[in-house]
């Protein structure tokens, strides 16, 4: 009895003994496992928050270059728009020159027609009537003067205008006109008038064979565009060659 109450005792101590080292090692095992608390986990928030800023710095950087990209291509855009801008002008100042636009502005107003008053016997009627080259005087004489756009019965005056005789009628750009013949020009209108009415001009010869002329000052005045053909069979623009 003694014996085995002995062995009891024995091994009840040798289990306690065993358990207090267990829990021992298990206490030092849990002191040596590293905390993510404090200045580990302070480290950590350092390396992502720098890993995040190359980031952001590299898209900065990025979008740096597509802006600046966008900017030449804007500056091309303004440069071409310039460009075009500038050609236009020119055309538009090349379709006034060339009568292919409709203009406006302040000129003159010229009538002519047929003599009214009664012939005497023996002289030739054709002298008192308007003829083409009548016409082309009076082009020339206000052209001369100054004037900037032509147009006579609504048919525009340009550099392949033909004014020719037609029986009892005059062609104008391939178009049959009879009188009364109505010349409009845009330009200063005293020097216009001035031209056309000085003495021994072109007014005062065209009332010597009594034909009817009216001629009077505008503020304004709208001549139409060339309405004819514009294809040329023969003349050739001439390419420069580049220096």
């Amino acid at each position: 009895m003694e014996v085995r109450h002995a062995l009891r005792r024995g091994t009840h101590v040798a289990l306690t003994i065993i358990f207090a080292l267990f829990g021992l090692m298990l206490a030092m095992q849990f002191r040596s496992r590293p905390e993510v608390t404090g200045p580990l986990l302070q480290y950590q928030r350092t390396e992502e928050l720098a890993a995040l800023l190359k980031r952001t710095e590299e898209e900065r950087d990025k979008l740096r270059e597509e802006v600046a990209t966008l900017r030449e291509q804007l500056s091309d855009i303004r440069s071409v728009e310039d460009q075009v801008r500038v050609l236009q002008e020119e055309l538009a100042k090349a379709m006034v020159l060339a009568g292919l636009t409709e203009v406006r502005g302040p000129g003159i107003s010229l009538t002519v027609s047929d003599s009214t008053a009664p012939g005497q016997v023996g002289q030739d009627p054709n002298l008192f009537v308007v003829h083409d080259k009548d016409l082309l005087e009076i082009v020339n004489e206000v052209f001369a003067a100054g004037a900037e756009a032509v147009s006579i019965n609504g048919q525009r005056i340009v550099a392949t205008t033909e004014i020719t005789c037609a029986g009892n009628t005059i062609m104008i750009n391939g178009v049959r006109q009879a009188p009364p013949f109505k010349i409009l020009a845009i330009g200063d209108p005293a020097t216009l008038e001035g031209g056309l009415k000085m003495r021994g001009g072109l007014i005062d010869n065209l009332t010597f064979w009594k034909l009817e002329v009216k001629l009077t000052t505008e503020e304004e005045v709208v001549i139409p565009a060339y309405s004819g053909p514009l294809t040329f069979k023969y003349a050739k623009p001439v390419k420069k060659e580049a220096k």
